[in-house]
């Protein structure tokens, strides 16, 4: 999780959200948020990670890697993510608003994946926070 915190920090204008994929223990992938910065809506740090991935394994699917994320994943990064077939996602704070994975649970029941929530919840909570007060 510390690889995904350290992603988050990157961010500059975008929210501060941080992906890193592994597999077999290494990072083969790793992102932030670029949604403000590429004017780009898909542009969630889940989604640049798993394009990475892809592009670095040469694989459409993810099938035996982690995903290691500082903020729940909304529907359509949670939608990827299954569709990629990644096997176990970890991730820091919960999304009680849009988090599609545990807080707003998307049916899971025909998918192998398995959910962490909560590590490292409050590092991942204060840079959201920091986040959030320097824009009021």
């Amino acid at each position: 999780m510390q690889n995904a915190i350290e992603q988050a920090l990157k961010c500059k204008i975008d929210v501060p959200i941080g992906c890193v994929i592994k597999k077999d223990g290494i990072i083969v992938a790793s992102a932030h948020n670029r949604r403000e910065t590429d004017n780009d809506v898909t542009a969630h740090a889940e989604m640049l990670a798993i394009r990475e991935a892809q592009k670095k394994l040469a694989t459409s699917r993810l099938k035996g890697c982690e995903m290691f994320v500082t903020l729940e994943p909304c529907p359509m990064c949670a939608w990827a993510i299954i569709q990629s077939g990644i096997s176990v996602v970890y991730f820091g704070s919960y999304n009680p608003q849009y988090g599609a994975l545990i807080s707003n649970k998307i049916n899971l029941t025909n998918t192998p994946l398995k959910v962490y929530g909560g590590i490292e919840e409050d590092k991942c909570n204060k840079i959201l926070d920091d986040f959030f007060k320097k824009l009021r």
